[in-house]
């Protein structure tokens, strides 16, 4: 995985940093995303991944938050030194 490639939240192997470049999702889903404080630009690092990999654990903001793996696919992010 490379500095600066876009991929999905999902997708972000645990102990990395990643930035928020687009929510995707109608509706609901991007509001409910936005509300838990994952919006365009913030950083996010992935804290862990649970046995069958759902939910994973991010900190975002300073607070640990847990996202289903399919509200993660909605989160389109670049991956940070």
């Amino acid at each position: 995985m490379e500095q600066g490639q876009t991929m999905t939240l999902r997708d972000v192997p645990v102990g990395e940093r990643a930035r928020v470049k687009k929510l995707s999702g109608e509706g609901a889903i991007k509001r409910h995303i936005m509300d838990m404080g994952i919006t365009k630009g913030v950083e996010v690092f992935v804290r862990k991944v649970a046995p069958l990999g759902d939910p994973l654990e991010v900190t975002v903001r300073g607070y640990e938050l847990s996202l289903r793996k399919s509200e993660a696919e909605n989160v389109l992010v670049e991956r940070i030194a």
